[in-house]
């Protein structure tokens, strides 16, 4: 993050970098113009859309036929695929341009011999389990084929599945396509139990069919830990990411604090699987010489007020995993590997806390609620202090009574992120408008609207750079503000309607943050009369933050031909802008 280089006052405050003004992206000169798909383009989509714009005068063709366009010239039809080469000629008047798209299937390619499908071999990466742990094999081989695995001293037999099934990807809930496949091809699995500690290297997989008998070694070993001499891990990362499976794919839960420290029961490849279920990357942690599970019990539990929040400390003997919930009117912290002896907590007359309960929901797991005096929740840091857990609950923004009763902004902390920037161009639109531009246009007319109200607002960025979404989270954190507004604009998956598909989308991931995001996806839709896309539930790295509510808006599609005329006009920017000033200043007068 570049450092913040100068403070501008006005009716109210401007914080944020140097201020240049961003033109649109220069294109070719040439009257027909191809935006999306590129020249030579894989996807495993059943249909492509062609986004691009050529003068009123005259038709544009692709593959010679004509297609519709808006008034300004815009086009973005679908046309369907088929598995292998595609060829398009889009031409307009004496101009073309061909481009090539090549269909992947998604379907496993079965051998058309007696071998095994590539790739297709599981455990794919070396894996360790406990003992007695159930530990399944997989591959995919000729239909028909009698298919085994030896893991040194058993044969586990694979068996056909009748009907695997394929889920969509999570991006496929933006056209509406989130059903089920299945997949009637050859696919085999077994699973089995083993007692015994040790390394017993990579299982020998074998098919045989028509008397014909193919082996190989599968690419991951399997190795059975002792349950008496488990190694123990520190996070080291400052927020160490927690998911539920070992990779990416998985859900993420809630980040573990720097020197939380657990036992590993279960690796696969470069992943660790933690004692209470979660699983982390072994590169945010390192290993310790202790092999102690880390246990802790927890007795008294002191708050008090401090820099208008309230500061929670959990005095541990060890710092363990952690968890939160946030529920109306309610925060929940979970414990893990710790177990209650709490008999005194220390809670004055709180501004924003009723109470706060407990419960040993087993052993090992103890669950603390704090019941809420107001619904709306502003955001929470947590971190360990030596090792006790140090947990800030932020109240209300200071000047939130005053505002409400001015009916204004003033003095409350504002961020806006304008999405992408630099080499980031997010999505393009049809005259190769490029989304970083129109975000930064939108993202200024909104921080002065917001200032003119007496709103104190910051900015990740003011020209037209790359700021990473590290140091985008980083400012927000740093910066503490009420809200965190991600300003962006959207497209769809190659199997999406370009131009079925139009208006506003919100989103957020924190509980604290979806009013927000429902109130302001209302008031748009309501007052400019715009198409709602909806509010969702989203995993992104700019609705993640919990030190405030942070909601990503996409304010309309890009590559839709009638609503990117609606996007790029500077009129309706500027109403835009005047009407989300609008939105949230309604919004902070109606919130507790």
């Amino acid at each position: 993050m570049k450092q913040v280089l100068g403070l501008t006052l006005l009716t109210g405050m401007v914080i944020g970098f140097n201020d240049i003004s961003v033109a649109a992206e220069d294109r070719v000169s040439t009257n027909l113009y191809l935006a999306y798909p590129p020249r030579n383009h894989q996807t495993t989509a059943k249909k492509i859309f062609f986004i691009g714009n050529a003068p009123t005068r005259g038709e544009v063709f692709i593959n010679d036929r004509p297609i519709s366009r808006s008034k300004t010239g815009n086009f973005a039809p679908s046309f369907p695929l088929e598995i292998g080469e595609n060829i398009f000629t889009i031409r307009y008047q004496n101009e073309s341009i061909a481009v090539t798209v090549i269909r992947l299937s998604t379907q496993p390619k079965i051998p058309d011999r007696v071998a095994f499908a590539e790739n297709s071999l599981t455990p794919a990466r070396n894996i360790a389990r406990l003992p007695k742990e159930s530990i399944c094999l997989s591959a995919i081989a000729p239909l028909d084929a009698k298919v085994s695995a030896r893991l040194n001293f058993k044969t586990i037999p694979l068996l056909p599945q009748t009907e695997a099934v394929d889920l969509p990807p999570n991006s496929a809930i933006y056209t509406s396509e989130n059903e089920n496949t299945s997949i009637k091809v050859g696919h085999y699995k077994g699973c089995t139990q083993i007692s015994r500690q040790g390394n017993f290297g990579n299982p020998l997989f074998r098919v045989r069919l028509d008397r014909k008998t193919f082996t190989t070694r599968g690419p991951g070993t399997i190795s059975i830990l002792s349950p008496n001499n488990l190694d123990v891990i520190e996070v080291t990362a400052a927020a160490g990411v927690a998911r539920t499976g070992p990779s990416t794919n998985y859900s993420r839960l809630t980040p573990l604090p720097k020197g939380t420290r657990a036992t590993v029961t279960g690796t696969e490849g470069d992943w660790l699987r933690l004692d209470y279920g979660a699983w982390i990357r072994a590169s945010e942690t390192k290993l310790l010489s202790t092999r102690v599970p880390p246990r802790s019990l927890i007795r008294s539990i002191v708050a008090r007020e401090i820099n208008n929040s309230t500061e929670v400390v959990f005095p541990l003997q060890n710092r363990v995993p952690i968890a939160i919930d946030q529920g109306d009117k309610t925060f929940s912290l979970t414990l893990y590997n710790t177990t209650a002896q709490t008999d005194i907590i220390r809670l004055d007359d709180n501004p924003y806390i009723k109470r706060l309960d407990w419960e040993q929901i087993d052993p090992t797991t103890v669950k603390y609620t704090f019941i809420l005096k107001q619904e709306q929740q502003w955001g929470y840091n947590l971190k360990y202090r030596g090792t006790s857990l140090i947990l800030n609950l932020r109240h209300s923004p200071q000047n939130l009574a005053l505002s409400q009763m001015r009916k204004s902004l003033n003095g409350i902390k504002i961020l806006l992120d304008p999405g992408h920037g630099g080499e980031e161009l997010g999505a393009v639109g049809p005259t190769g408008y490029p989304e970083k531009s129109v975000n930064l246009v939108v993202s200024k007319l909104l921080r002065d609207e917001l200032v003119r109200r007496g709103a104190i607002v910051y900015m990740t960025r003011e020209e037209d750079v790359f700021v990473s979404l590290q140091d985008r989270v980083k400012l927000i954190n740093n910066v503490q503000p009420a809200i965190a507004l991600s300003i962006h604009y959207n497209a769809l998956p190659d199997s999406g309607d370009a131009i079925a598909t139009k208006g506003v989308g919100m989103f957020w991931y924190h509980p604290m943050a979806r009013d927000l995001a429902v109130f302001l996806q209302n008031y748009l839709v309501k007052n400019l009369n715009r198409p709602s896309y909806g509010v969702f539930w989203n995993n992104l790295a700019l609705t993640r933050p919990h030190a405030a509510p942070a909601v990503l808006l996409e304010l309309g599609f890009t590559i839709n031909p009638e609503e990117f005329e609606w996007i790029s006009d500077p009129q309706e920017q500027r109403i835009l802008a005047t009407s989300l000033a609008e939105a949230l200043t309604e919004w902070f007068n109606s919130v507790d």
